[in-house]
């Protein structure tokens, strides 16, 4: 099959995306309290706590919903475990730690081969944990690995690991991320549909967009194929006037995301799932700013 995109196959592209029938993604139903969306943190945000115990603690008084966690990890299964029981919080899914060190688009088929065995310990580790997704970045492009072969290099690796999802029940999730691939949400919803299978969506990263485009546009364009939603600020001033990783250093909601047209455009595909913040974390009163704040963004 080529890979040349041409306006027609650009326009094509573009129709079926606005039919909105993708299959690649379902409306998450809403919680027990009728909240349409749930808030969480990352595990590695919580500075607190010298347990994992104690740190499910911390996170459940803050008032968040769930936790997210990265795998592989370091962390025993079994204390984990017993730290979501104890709590009741649930641990929403798993964000898979190697994907940027040992990428599906990297030319060595070692490498490749590594980063699929991750996948496999994260699709694995989220079943046991109680999770349904496993954020992926699907490739890396860069001056050594081109744009075509980060294509066909990372659908063959990836498709590898979607029979598992399948069988356990589980979503891969792609995210959006500054890895020179997939910058355009026509791109990536066509990217999302080769893999011809439910358990494969994306994870909306919603401030990683803002510097080049605007998050509500990719809502509208990916529809349900969203699986997840990642949450953090971006300032385009920040950026012009202090560099471009400085754009980061803004709060949530202080940023230049249009959080209201975004949510508005994220209620009418249906979308009823978890907002996560992947922001610097630290103690009690951190973690309570960043709750505080996705609640105010999330119109809660």
């Amino acid at each position: 099959m080529s890979n040349r995109i041409t306006r027609r196959g650009f326009l094509a592209a573009g129709a079926a995306v606005a039919a909105a029938a993708p299959l690649s993604a379902r409306a998450r139903p809403q919680d027990a309290a009728g909240k349409p969306w749930r808030k969480a943190v990352k595990y590695g945000m919580v500075g607190a706590g010298s347990s994992v115990l104690e740190k499910f603690q911390l996170v459940q008084e803050l008032g968040f919903d769930g936790i997210e966690l990265d795998s592989p990890n370091g962390l025993d299964r079994q204390e984990v475990l017993d730290a979501r029981d104890q709590t009741g919080l649930p641990i929403h899914g798993v964000v898979d730690s190697v994907h940027w060190s040992k990428p599906f688009s990297h030319p060595d088929p070692k490498v490749r081969a590594e980063g699929v065995r991750a996948l496999e310990t994260a699709l694995q580790d989220c079943k046991a944990y109680g999770g349904d997704t496993v954020l992926v970045v699907p490739a890396v492009v860069n001056q050594g690995i081109s744009y075509r072969d980060a294509w066909v290099r990372s659908r063959a690796e990836i498709m590898r690991m979607v029979p598992l999802a399948e069988e356990l029940g589980l979503n891969i999730a792609f995210e959006n991320v500054w890895n020179n691939f997939l910058l355009s949400p026509l791109e990536m919803a066509q990217y999302i549909d080769g893999f011809g299978s439910p358990h494969v969506g994306a994870y909306l990263d919603v401030g990683n967009l803002v510097r080049y485009a605007w998050p509500q546009h990719w809502v509208e364009a990916l529809g349900r194929r969203i699986m997840k939603i990642d949450v953090k600020g971006y300032s385009r001033k920040k950026q012009n006037e202090e560099g471009l990783w400085k754009g980061f250093q803004v709060g949530i909601g202080d940023d230049d995301c249009d959080w209201p047209e975004v949510t508005k455009a994220l209620r009418e595909i249906g979308y009823a799932g978890w907002f996560t913040a992947e922001v610097g974390g630290g103690g009690r009163e951190r973690l309570a700013e960043i709750a505080s704040r996705m609640d105010r963004v999330m119109g809660a």
